[in-house]
């Protein structure tokens, strides 16, 4: 297996070729330290995830773990060869060695898109309100102001500030000026901390959104910290239909943006010879709402990433740092409008006007994976099948999280790169494996079979049916121990649950991005002013 050392990772990152970088540890061990434009890969779901992320089969790819996970990323590499990537490199020594040559690596997720938010603050000077001044707006003058919640409408659903209306990031341009028609009416734009707060704000600004606009200083966790209490299972959503007027208001502005940002527009032949060149990567989005892309029923060839999201989260969506992305612009407000981000964070990116041709696209080749797919049983065969092999070996699958929130006494918590140390010993002993209905089962049980085992059967965990057929439920908060759900990211998520140093320290870390990356990482990002009356300008960006 082709190796590569720390020093000369760090100059593929920053060379004007493409390349994948490419963290196969699980989420909560990739979440504490990783490099900052690393991709999250976990080795548990690589096979199923890794075509979308990394669509080209002869891209340059690192692969990298720690120490300790020497022979799960051997074996990664092996899977990627099986699947046909051709350019398979082994960074040596881990992200240990990353460090040893003088290199930072980051907690947290998200690293580009959030490093970028607090830059854009910086450069732009977004407004900002604190949780007590909006409190106190809210108590003397409900009626002058709108709340714009900028998540996506299950994090909306989970907690939201008391009145406002979810309004995700990518759906502002659209709708805003239809929530708010009143220019005097004030607009604030929260998220859970800070970057889709900052962002929110700043495209309304960019937009020449003539509202006075404010970014919730530190979201809802800015909010609860202050002593607030926030709303659960809200239900205010945007509005769906939109106004002819607005629309036609909507489309000067962003057609502004395109100027401003010299955005380019390509034609559907163009993206068709792209799509077939060998040595570069495209991305084609369809940036719209879920319910919008379902309805279309579009190309295969075209993937859905909420335009709020793509911004937010690039790094779910593309593995290629240094490839093309294109937006299929179906209304011309939303894509070029999440377009203008792109490019700032440092993207090549185009618009497609040409949606009606969107059929005549090529899909893609669906390459099926070489899975074992083992009998899956009926509720019924389940109990009687732990009935008649009381020494079977019960292997729940599911995330640790929900290992914890209820099993069967007798089962085991398993995740891929630790599978072999909780499979019988003897290769004869019936395996049971139980899931949520994904194909993580049958990567394990792939493996499995791969390692000589062949009595395995799967089937969906359901509680009810056990409970009913009298077998015994645990619930335990330590089991999975905390050092071993190497799945889970505590310090992210337990800042929504109540926890408030975990909150702090969130927000201690996000605006602290800004200062632990270096120059070649800081000089990737383009961020642009917006001069009233003059061409854009590229601003140096210099912290500390």
């Amino acid at each position: 297996m082709k190796t590569i050392d720390a020093k000369l990772l760090k100059s593929w990152i920053h060379d004007e070729h493409e390349i994948a970088v490419l963290d196969i540890r699980e989420h909560g061990q990739y979440g504490e330290n990783h490099l900052f434009f690393a991709v999250s890969l976990p080795y548990s779901v690589l096979e199923l995830r890794v075509g979308r992320l990394v669509p080209r089969k002869n891209t340059r790819i690192v692969i990298y773990a720690d120490h300790t996970g020497e022979a799960v990323v051997k074996a990664a590499a092996r899977a990627l060869q099986r699947l046909g990537y051709t350019h398979v490199h082994i960074l040596q020594g881990g992200i240990q060695a990353w460090q040893a040559a003088g290199y930072a690596t980051f907690a947290g997720v998200n690293l580009p898109s959030k490093t970028f938010g607090e830059l854009a603050e910086h450069i732009y000077q977004t407004p900002h309100i604190s949780a007590r001044q909006l409190h106190e707006r809210i108590q003397s003058a409900p009626a002058s102001l709108v709340i714009l919640d900028g998540r996506p409408i299950p994090e909306y659903r989970k907690m939201n500030i008391p009145g406002s209306i979810c309004c995700p990031n990518g759906e502002l341009a659209l709708r805003a000026r239809q929530i708010a028609p009143d220019p005097s009416t004030t607009i604030i734009i929260n998220c859970a901390g800070r970057t889709r707060s900052i962002i929110g704000a700043q495209t309304l600004i960019n937009l020449g959104i003539p509202n006075p606009i404010y970014a919730l200083e530190n979201g809802t966790q800015g909010w609860y910290l202050s002593g607030y209490e926030l709303e659960h299972q809200s239900n205010r959503l945007y509005p769906e239909k939109i106004n002819p007027e607005l629309l036609a208001e909507a489309r000067q502005s962003a057609h502004h943006l395109i100027q401003q940002f010299e955005l380019q527009s390509i034609s559907c032949q163009q993206l068709k010879i792209w799509q077939e060149e060998t040595n570069r990567t495209t991305y084609l989005f369809d940036v719209r709402t879920a319910q919008e892309f379902e309805e279309s029923r579009l190309s295969s060839a075209i993937r859905h990433a909420p335009g709020g999201q793509l911004i937010q989260a690039t790094d779910e969506y593309i593995g290629v740092r240094k490839a093309r992305i294109v937006l299929a612009d179906f209304d011309q407000v939303r894509a070029p409008v999440i377009a203008s981000w792109l490019k700032q964070l440092g993207w090549e990116v185009y618009l497609l006007p040409e949606t009606d041709k969107l059929a005549t696209l090529a899909v893609p080749m669906d390459e099926a994976l070489a899975l074992v797919h083992p009998q899956t049983l009926s509720p019924q065969e389940t109990i009687n099948f732990i009935k008649q092999y009381p020494q079977a070996s019960i292997l729940d699958s599911r995330s640790s999280m929900q290992f914890r929130s209820v099993h069967l006494k007798q089962a085991q918590w398993v995740i891929r790169p630790t599978l072999f140390k909780h499979v019988p010993l003897d290769k004869q002993t019936p395996v049971l494996l139980l899931g949520t209905g994904d194909d993580i089962t049958a990567l394990l049980a792939t493996d499995m079979v791969n390692a000589g085992y062949q009595n395995i059967q799967q089937t969906i965990f359901d509680p009810s049916v056990f409970e009913v057929a009298g077998l015994s439920l645990e619930k335990q908060s330590n089991n999975p121990p905390d050092a071993e759900c190497i799945d889970f990211l505590f310090f992210v998520h337990d800042r929504h649950h109540g926890n408030k140093e975990a909150a702090r320290k969130y927000l201690e870390w996000e605006t602290n991005l800004v200062l632990q990356i270096d120059e070649e990482e800081r000089d990737t990002f383009r961020l642009l002013s917006l001069p009233a009356n003059s061409k854009q300008q590229t601003f140096k960006v210099t912290v500390g």
